[in-house]
């Protein structure tokens, strides 16, 4: 069946996926090999190679997991799960039975080509992908580059929180408001939240964390619940000392936490039993292990509350600064299998509003994906693939989603893409699947014809095209169908940027390197987005065709308040480069560049230069294949110079909530950095974790940098006050009390940049109004110290140093000093120059 909608909807999850497609103008889950909905994102190679994908994988990780405490020894592994986490890192998962490594997105793609397989009357072609909100753009490259390798031409991307809202909202009667909706995944957290009126929905604002999720509850349960267990009934002290043993312990354990998880969300009570056998290896002692744990719904609060707490703040953080509160909110929508735990749905009531519970949290965001896919066209060159050219080819267009009830819908024959006969007359007959409306047989041609349909208020509607002759006689065509979705609109627009993009520039008073939002590409600008950045420039000549001559703009995109922060606390994306192979005549230095960054709804990145002084635009390629990598030495260097900025804050004297708190975070990210210091995706959750804490000892340090600037600033402008009093005339007093005027303004602005900028004024006036002191001190030391300097021409600054002392006896003169001094100091070796504010005599 050729379809002109992509249709088909992925959420590949970091613990479970799920596929869904439109039928019936329904969005309905296809079924998994075991007739489930979902199917765990596991992969497992076995002795003979051969590729094993869900279920039947997960139970071979469970085996590999417990069987490594055997010999505390996991290179053998050949199974893998929660790879989602480790997109667009440098991360490779080593397989002994293929001798190889494999990345995250080749994993990916395995996953993604079991769920293709389950749709057995068609092939898929085309399809749309949820993402974290809080994907960075390698991690949203990463997935593509999966969904290209599993087999797919066409591939978009929608956000999971995005993809919830059309499925909730299409479903509820709540079409206006503010939704909030809280997306706890295995592996990643998103909250966003929308506001919809008259059923249209815009994003409103977004926040989330890459690394919080499901598998951070199952640690939490290991540590909190089984290790301690493991401790009081086993002697395992050498394993816990041995950072290899330890990880492969926690793992293995990692199982029964899950399982506990799971049970608890539905059960007051859980056991974790194990028979003697089930677990392989020994304790120090030699004695195996086995567990008998009785677990409760406080067990499980203790646990797991600090986790999900940190999902709740997340949420207060993003409605606060929205000015809202959860009474504020029409719906809290919930999503990802850990919002059935009711200890989370307990501090969700007490701390926001109470969730509503009326969608699966497993299949929200594949159905959402899935209604979204059906307002997706298909790209032409996919349809081409797929074409029936002997069939009647038509062009149905229309409103995929609206408000309205009633529709216009366009049909008109493709001549040039059917080879098969056409009619000299063609009338067409769209048809409610319902049967309650139909348009009656209408003329159609090459030209186009408008008809307007009929809506059922609330509903997806489902429309079938059927073409006759003039004799009456059924013609085939397609496509033969449409949906139109009403009460939902906006919807493909409704996704937003949700990180700022910047490049990073050298702030001229502080020298820091810091993050600059590019305009235009702000978070929570709708998709697709244009940011400009102009007034570049080439900081050397570049010849055309000399792939050598460059510039580099290293392009970071930041979170909330990036802007001004430090660069290296945002994530580089990739380096815009420019060289001579994209010109075509010599660029001079100095030369500027505008740039233009278009970002479309699927989030893929184009770059455009303009060179004014070539009058010449150059499309700049983007590498869509960048990896981060995080070295283990150096951040545990990182870590270690966060302790000594707290440390060097506290000796300065400040002592506050804040600070304590961020000290405590940053223990928490070292003692989690130590647990497992070599896993790829620890630790990218310690340094995404860690620049959150850098920013706020930044922002501390300001503080602090502020007080010793408004007491310098104030003592400054005291000193200039006097000088004025005592040397100034109706100018100077005029240019004091504007001064007064700006001090005044900045300080309870707090604002270090601007206050730098202020001092500098304030002293340039001090130095300019006592100038002529300065200059009778200069001459005066060096008259009396003559002999102490190696004058280069001693005859001629004697002279000058005689005709500057007659000026200071007969009539001081800063006019006819200061030509004076400039020369003395030229006559002075470069070592005994004056330096400091004297310099400012030779300006």
């Amino acid at each position: 069946m050729a379809r002109t909608k992509i249709d088909y909807g992925i959420d590949l999850g970091t613990t479970n996926s799920a596929i869904s497609r439109m039928e019936g103008g329904e969005p309905t889950i296809k079924k998994t090999d075991i007739q489930a909905d979902t199917m765990p994102s596991c992969v497992y190679i076995n002795k003979k190679k051969a590729l094993q994908i869900g279920q039947v994988a997960y139970n071979a990780l469970k085996r590999d997991k417990l069987g490594a405490m055997k010999n505390w020894d996991d290179s053998n592994s050949n199974s893998y799960i929660e790879f989602k986490r480790t997109m667009g890192t440098d991360k490779k998962y080593f397989s002994s039975h293929l001798e190889k490594g494999l990345s995250s997105e080749e994993l990916s793609a395995e996953v993604l080509k079991t769920l293709k397989s389950f749709v057995k009357d068609e092939n898929i072609n085309a399809v749309v992908i949820t993402i974290p909100a809080a994907f960075k753009s390698n991690q949203i490259d990463a997935t593509r580059r999966a969904a290209e390798l599993a087999g797919f031409n066409h591939i978009e991307v929608l956000q999971e929180p995005v993809a919830a809202a059309m499925a909730y909202g299409l479903d509820n009667n709540k079409k206006d408001g503010f939704w909030l909706v809280f997306d706890f995944g295995g592996g990643t957290f998103d909250a966003a939240l929308l506001k919809v009126e008259e059923g249209i929905m815009k994003v409103a604002d977004t926040e989330g964390d890459n690394y919080l999720g499901g598998k951070n509850l199952d640690l939490a349960i290991v540590d909190e619940i089984i290790m301690p267990y493991l401790e009081q009934n086993y002697s395992i002290d050498s394993i816990l000392a041995d950072d290899n043993k330890k990880q492969i312990l926690r793992n293995a354990m990692k199982f029964y936490a899950e399982e506990t998880k799971i049970k608890l969300s539905f059960n007051e009570t859980h056991n974790i039993l194990s028979d003697l056998g089930d677990i392989p290896g020994e304790d120090d002692n030699g004695e195996e292990f086995e567990l008998d744990i009785s677990v409760n719904q406080s067990d499980m609060h203790k646990a797991l509350s600090p986790i999900f707490q940190k999902a709740i703040d997340i949420c207060k953080e993003l409605l606060k600064r929205n000015n809202l509160t959860g009474s504020s909110l029409n719906s809290l929508i919930l999503v990802g299998g850990p919002t059935f735990s009711p200890v989370l749905r307990k501090m969700l009531e007490e701390q926001i509003c109470k969730p509503d519970t009326s969608v699966d949290p497993m299949t929200v965001v594949s159905k959402g994906a899935a209604l979204y896919a059906s307002t997706v066209e298909i790209s032409e060159e996919v349809k081409d693939l797929t074409r029936d050219t002997s069939k009647i080819q038509l062009e149905i267009g229309h409103e995929a989603t609206t408000v309205e009830l009633q529709e216009w819908v366009t049909i008109k024959i493709l001549k040039d893409k059917t080879e098969g006969e056409i009619p000299n007359q063609v009338f067409a007959e769209i048809t409610r699947s319902d049967k309650a409306w139909s348009s009656g047989k209408v003329t159609i041609n090459e030209i186009g014809e408008m008809i307007e349909t009929q809506l059922i208020e609330g509903k997806t509607n489902s429309f079938e095209v059927i073409l006759y002759d003039d004799k009456g006689n059924l013609l085939e065509s397609e496509p033969k169908d449409f949906t139109i979705i009403q009460g939902l609109s906006g919807v493909s627009s409704a996704q937003v940027l949700t990180l700022n993009w910047g490049i990073e520039i050298k702030e001229k008073l502080t020298g820091n390197i810091v993050f600059n939002e590019i305009a235009g590409l702000e978070k929570n600008k709708s998709l697709p987005a244009i940011g400009t950045m102009n007034g570049l420039k080439t900081q050397k000549q570049i010849r055309p065709g000399m792939e050598e001559d460059f510039i580099k703009i290293p392009l970071y995109q930041g979170e909330y308040g990036a802007n001004g922060t430090r660069a290296v606390y945002n994530s580089h994306i990739y380096d815009i480069i420019i060289s001579g192979t994209d010109l075509p005549a010599f660029l001079p230095e100095n030369s500027d560049v505008d740039l233009t960054i278009n970002i479309d709804k699927s989030q893929n990145v184009n770059v455009q230069a303009y060179f004014p002084y070539l009058d010449y635009t150059a499309e700049i390629s983007v590498p869509r294949d960048t990896v981060q990598s995080v070295e283990t030495s150096w951040l545990e260097n990182e870590i270690r110079k966060a302790k000594g900025s707290i440390e060097e804050l506290k000796e300065e004297g400040l002592n506050s909530k804040q600070l304590e708190e961020v000290e405590s975070e940053v223990e928490e990210l070292e003692q989690k950095f130590d647990n497992n210091r070599y896993d790829v995706d620890n630790k990218q959750e310690v340094l995404t974790n860690l620049r959150k804490s850098l920013k706020v000892i930044d922002e501390l340090g300001k503080k602090d940098e502020w007080e010793n600037l408004e007491k310098e600033l104030k003592e400054e402008f005291y000193r200039l006050e006097k000088a004025n009093k005592d040397l100034g005339d109706d100018k100077t007093t005029s240019i004091v009390q504007e001064l007064r005027r700006k001090l005044e303004s900045v300080i309870p602005t707090k604002d270090v940049k601007v206050g730098k900028v202020l001092l500098e004024e304030i002293n340039s006036v001090f130095f300019q109004l006592t100038m002529i002191y300065q200059l009778i001190g200069f001459i005066k030391n060096h008259h009396q110290n003559f002999g102490m300097y190696h004058w280069k021409d001693s005859q001629r600054a004697r002279r000058l140093l005689n005709d500057a002392m007659q000026i200071i006896n007969e009539a001081p003169d800063k006019d006819r000093l200061h030509p004076i001094v400039v020369e003395l100091i030229n006559l002075l070796p470069d070592i005994e120059k004056p330096s400091g504010d004297s310099s400012v005599l030779v300006r």
